[in-house]
């Protein structure tokens, strides 16, 4: 009952910390993460308390969302989860899953830390980013920051730096090539990858349908 209370109260302070964040970061997305854990879970060897709150806590202040700073995110879990009188080794756990979790830090070649539980988080957190939803969420954030749908004479740049990544102001549609169709090849689990392909290929079918509407072939 204690840690399901704490997961109530978790629940509880994503919901009011989110309330005014954008369409694709917001309790909703959050909630789907910890639903596909949750199911990812179910067939791998990780404690479910960790997974739950690393999925609930994950985008708690994304950095993109805080002029880049990738340290309010942990500082906010870390202060909710020691006030909640979570033992320190869970604690530290779900904050290393919150700074390693993002696709932008695979991209500095940095990452040392590992654990299953990480592994099922991150598979979530990926699976929202591509398939329909994923391809809802990618527009809804082009909007927000006012970019281009799509520019035949910018390419998408396939070997970004981490920095570069962050500073990116690439049409929409180059985000699919410089993140979602690599997301494919990048879980962790045999849930996360059966799910990944199904998703993977409903993005395809949409940008052939997308370039066949942009040449007014359909």
């Amino acid at each position: 009952m204690h840690s399901e209370n704490i997961i109530n109260k978790t629940v509880d302070f994503v919901k009011e910390t989110l309330a005014d964040a954008e369409g694709g970061h917001d309790w909703f997305h959050i909630e789907r993460v910890y639903k596909n854990s949750l199911l990812i879970s179910k067939t791998e060897s990780v404690d479910t308390f960790v997974v739950a709150l690393g999925a609930l806590l994950h985008d708690i202040a994304d950095s993109k969302f805080h002029d880049g700073d990738e340290t309010i995110g942990p500082r906010l879990a870390r202060e909710f989860l020691f006030k909640q009188n979570v033992d320190s080794k869970t604690i530290e756990h779900v904050v290393n899953i919150i700074e390693n979790i993002s696709f932008k830090s695979s991209l500095s070649g940095n990452n040392t830390f590992k654990s299953a539980e990480l592994d099922v988080v991150q598979d979530a957190d990926r699976l929202d980013a591509i398939g329909a939803i994923g391809i809802a969420r990618c527009f809804n954030y082009g909007g927000y920051k006012n970019r281009a749908l799509y520019n035949p004479d910018i390419m998408p740049n396939l070997n970004m730096t981490k920095e570069e990544y962050k500073a990116s102001n690439a049409p929409t549609i180059n985000h699919f090539y410089e993140k979602l169709l690599l997301l494919k090849d990048k879980m962790n689990t045999k849930t996360g990858k059966l799910i990944a392909e199904e998703r993977h290929t409903y993005m395809l079918g949409f940008l052939d349908q997308f370039y066949s509407e942009w040449q007014g072939e359909k």
